[in-house]
C-alpha cells in the first residue's frame, strides 16, 4: 500500500538529487581546464560526511529506505566531486583536501560506524548517529549566514542564487514533512531549521532583488572585514549547495570589478558609480 509518507519520500529523493547534481556543470568546466583553479573542496567533503552518516542512519532504521536511497546517491555523487577535485586541483590544495577527506571520511566516520557497532545495542544505535546526523545538519544548514550578511551588507544579490535558495527551501520543506508523517524526529528537526533559514534567505533576497548595490569603495571595505571566506558551502543533511559555481561567480565578478575600476581612473573622482541588478 503506497502511503502518504512514501509519496512525500520519492518527491523529497527527486528534488534532492536534483540539488546534488548541480555541481556537474562546474566540474565539467574543471575537467575542461583540467584545474580547479581557485576552487574550494571543503563542501563536497563536508557533504560527503553528512550523506555517509545519514546513509548509516537510514540502515540502522528499520523504515528508512528512503532516507537511504538519497542519501546512498548523493554519497556517490559527492565522491565523485571529491575525486575529481583531487585528481585536477593543485598540490597544495591536494595535501589540504585530502588530509580533510582521511580524517572526515574515513577516520571520523569509520570511528562512528565502530563505536555504534560494537559498543551499542537495540535504540541507542539509531539515537547516537541520529544526533551526530542533527548537530551536522543544522551546522551545515547554518553555513549561508554568511552570504545573508553578505547580501544586506552589500544590498546586492549577486552572491545568493534564486533558483538554489528557492530548491534548497522547498528540499527542506519536504523533508521537514516526511518526517512529521513517519514521526521521525532525527530528520525533522534539521529540516525544520532548514526551513527557517530558508525562509529567511528568501526574504532577504526579495527585499534586496531590485536595490542597487554599495559603492565600490564600500564593498572593498566589507571584503577588507569579511576576508575571502567561502560564501556558500555545503547545506543540509540529504542536500548539497554547488560551493564551485557560487566562487566562480564571486571570481568573475571581482574580476569585472577590477576592469572596471580600471577604466574609470580617468574619470572625475566625484562620479557616483553605482549600478542596479
Amino acid at each position: 500500500m503506497v502511503t502518504p509518507s512514501f509519496i512525500v519520500g520519492i518527491i523529497g529523493n527527486v528534488i534532492s538529487i536534483l540539488v546534488f547534481t548541480s555541481p556537474i556543470k562546474t566540474f565539467r568546466q574543471v575537467v575542461k581546464r583540467k584545474s580547479t583553479e581557485n576552487y574550494k573542496g571543503i563542501p563536497y567533503v563536508t557533504t560527503l560526511l553528512s550523506t555517509s552518516l545519514w546513509t548509516f542512519y537510514g540502515l540502522l532504521n528499520p523504515n528508512g529506505l528512503l532516507v537511504i536511497t538519497v542519501n546512498g546517491a548523493g554519497a556517490i555523487f559527492q565522491a565523485i566531486y571529491v575525486i575529481l577535485f583531487l585528481v585536477y586541483a593543485p598540490m597544495d590544495k591536494k595535501v589540504q583536501t585530502g588530509t580533510l577527506v582521511a580524517i572526515f571520511n574515513v577516520g571520523f566516520l569509520g570511528l562512528v560506524i565502530a563505536v555504534t557497532l560494537l559498543a551499542m545495542h537495540g535504540s541507542l544505535r539509531l539515537t547516537f548517529v541520529g544526533i551526530l546526523c542533527v548537530v551536522l545538519t543544522i551546522g551545515m544548514y547554518a553555513a549561508p549566514l554568511s552570504a545573508m550578511r553578505r547580501v544586506i551588507k552589500t544590498k546586492s544579490v549577486e552572491y545568493m542564487p534564486f533558483l538554489l535558495s528557492f530548491f534548497l527551501f522547498l528540499n527542506a520543506t519536504i523533508w521537514t514533512i516526511y518526517s512529521v508523517l513517519v514521526k521521525d524526529f532525527y530528520i525533522g528537526v534539521p529540516n525544520a531549521t532548514g526551513v527557517v533559514l530558508g525562509s529567511g534567505q528568501l526574504i532577504v533576497y526579495a527585499i534586496y532583488k531590485n536595490k542597487s548595490v554599495l559603492p565600490e569603495k564600500s564593498i572593498e571595505k566589507i571584503d577588507e572585514e569579511e576576508g575571502s571566506a567561502h560564501l556558500v558551502k555545503a547545506a543540509g543533511g540529504v542536500i548539497e549547495m554547488g560551493g564551485l559555481e557560487v566562487e566562480d561567480e564571486e571570481a568573475n565578478y571581482l574580476k569585472n570589478r577590477s576592469l572596471r575600476k580600471g577604466r574609470s581612473l580617468s574619470k572625475p573622482s566625484h562620479v557616483d558609480r553605482q549600478h542596479s541588478i
